[in-house]
């Protein structure tokens, strides 16, 4: 089988196609074949050492595909089933994965592997995002940056059909166009404006009650001036360099403000959780609330090109590998 392997950290030059056995999987494992693959911002944390991995290492924690084989003891499975991850240990740069049994969900016959592929890890962060990191309900209003990638099309889409008002910030008129069809009612573009400023203008001088932050370092200061009295900043990647420490007095001058920097693998620790949120994802796909915007696919091969454009911030919507 073809597989991404890295032995140092590094760029995307550290990335290596190779050849290497198809795995067996062992007691409470599967092995599916997948038949995409999601490309996300935690493997470019995980490739240049950022979020360091024991080397040499695969690469990619978000994949569907078709289960091939079953070891002992496995029951959530079995051979033939569809299935989707996005929470298994890496190694999903791969014609072949194998994983614990826990950490798969079953994809619905009316969902395509693809979508699976390009919506697991970024739907379920839009819905712990949404739904348990913070609250959104009907008539708040939220600050969403990055609104035109992978995340920030389905949170947007999600967060205006609980009732939300969502102001999104992105890099281009055409970044600005996609952010307008899935679901952003206001769209700032924050290399022409100054995004704290318009976010109080489009809100009366309020500020939001949210502020969802992906990009770390550079949308920090933006974002806490956006705030509204006692509204929370929920920090939930790196995309721009992490951020760097701050004073909490900071908090109580800005209006009592909360900052949290979750991740989904605390919000689906459980096979119950996990489970709990893949269906409720699926169930917004099914009735139209959100849509799966697919803006790139590259083959496996390709792989090095895929984190380029990624990291550069030159895609749209999901990315996927295919094997």
């Amino acid at each position: 089988m073809q597989s991404v392997r890295f032995d140092t950290h590094g760029g995307p030059e550290v990335l290596q196609l190779v050849e290497t056995p198809v795995p067996s999987p062992g007691p409470g494992e599967i092995l599916i074949r997948s038949a995409a693959v999601g490309l996300n911002f935690i493997d470019i944390y995980q490739r240049t050492g950022l979020y360091p991995l024991p080397l040499p290492s695969g690469l990619g924690k978000e994949a569907a595909g078709v289960v091939e084989a079953v070891g002992d003891g496995v029951v959530r499975f079995e051979v033939g089933d569809r299935i989707a991850t996005a929470t298994a240990p890496v190694g999903a740069y791969g014609q072949f994965h194998v994983l614990p049994e826990t950490a798969a969900v079953r994809v619905p016959d009316d969902i395509s592997l693809e979508t699976a592929a390009a919506v697991m890890l970024k739907g379920m962060t839009a819905e712990f995002l949404v739904r348990r990191a913070f609250h959104v309900k009907q008539g708040d209003e939220i600050l969403l940056h990055a609104a035109a990638g992978g995340v920030g099309l389905i949170l947007a889409q999600w967060a205006r059909s609980l009732g939300a008002t969502v102001i999104g910030t992105v890099g281009s008129e055409a970044k600005a166009e996609l952010a307008r069809a899935h679901g952003s009612n206001h769209v700032i573009l924050y290399d022409r404006e100054d995004v704290a400023t318009r976010v109080k203008e489009i809100t009366d001088g309020r500020g939001v009650a949210a502020a969802y932050d992906s990009v770390g370092a550079a949308t920090f200061e933006s974002s806490l001036a956006s705030l509204k009295r006692r509204g929370t900043l929920i920090l939930f990647g790196n995309a721009s360099g992490p951020v760097p420490p701050f004073d909490p007095l900071r908090l109580s001058r800005g209006g009592s403000l909360y900052v949290t920097r979750p991740t989904l693998f605390d919000y689906v620790a459980t096979v119950e959780e996990l489970d709990a949120s893949a269906t409720a994802l699926f169930d917004v796909i099914r009735n139209g609330a959100v849509k799966v915007e697919i803006g790139q696919t590259f083959p496996l091969a390709n792989v090095r090109e895929a984190h380029e454009a990624l990291a550069g911030r030159k895609t749209t919507g999901s990315t996927l590998l295919i094997p």
